[in-house]
């Protein structure tokens, strides 16, 4: 039950509250998690591959730029957005034969045409507009849902040291949610992977 929560608190976190914190601060507020600082892209790249060699789960990676081959070095599964997408193309192909077969064979049957009132061909279309419409709507609002979007504010800004990221720094941030977190052990391993202005972060909400 608490996995599922959170995991909708990831997803919608707009709408569902958070779970009670495993960790708090010295200041008893809720640590959101702890993030460490890079210079080199090197060096991020490997310290990404201990992370995911440690088996943490919940953290990612912010740079000013992409990096190549990233997403294998953080082991990134191959999101579930296709799979939702495929079932979203299906529902509005079916919805609209429903719709149509059952408006012209059922509800009012009229010859039009001379054709037959469940002639399939005449239904190709629509089928067509309301499986690529179906889809589209999938892909905007499952790609928001599976990154917690929209979200009006993160804990990481209040981080100083965090804006950098967007000029010439790399951080590493582990989430508090995740299993493996540990404050001390976790703090160990980016100092281990070579991190440097290693910081708690508090989450404000």
């Amino acid at each position: 039950m608490t996995s599922l929560l959170s995991q909708a608190a990831d997803y919608f976190p707009m709408l569902v509250r958070k779970p009670a914190p495993r960790f708090v601060s010295e200041s008893g507020a809720r640590v959101h998690g702890i993030v460490a600082e890079f210079t080199e892209v090197p060096a991020v790249f490997h310290a990404a591959e201990h992370v995911r060699d440690a088996g943490y789960s919940k953290w990612d990676v912010h740079t000013p730029f992409p990096i190549h081959d990233m997403e294998s070095a953080m082991g990134i599964k191959t999101t579930k957005l296709p799979l939702m997408a495929g079932g979203a193309a299906i529902t509005g192909v079916l919805t609209a034969i429903v719709l149509q077969w059952g408006t012209s064979d059922i509800l009012y049957p009229m010859v039009v045409q001379g054709k037959p009132y469940d002639a399939w061909e005449p239904f190709v279309p629509i089928m067509f507009e309301l499986g690529v419409l179906f889809t589209a709507f999938m892909c905007l609002f499952g790609m928001l849902a599976l990154n917690g979007l929209p979200r009006f504010h993160h804990p990481l800004f209040s981080h100083e040291r965090f804006l950098k990221v967007s000029d010439d720094r790399f951080i590493i941030a582990i989430e508090a949610d995740d299993p493996k977190f540990d404050p001390v052990q976790t703090r160990a391993l980016l100092e281990k992977a070579g991190g440097t202005h290693i910081a708690l972060i508090e989450d404000a909400e």
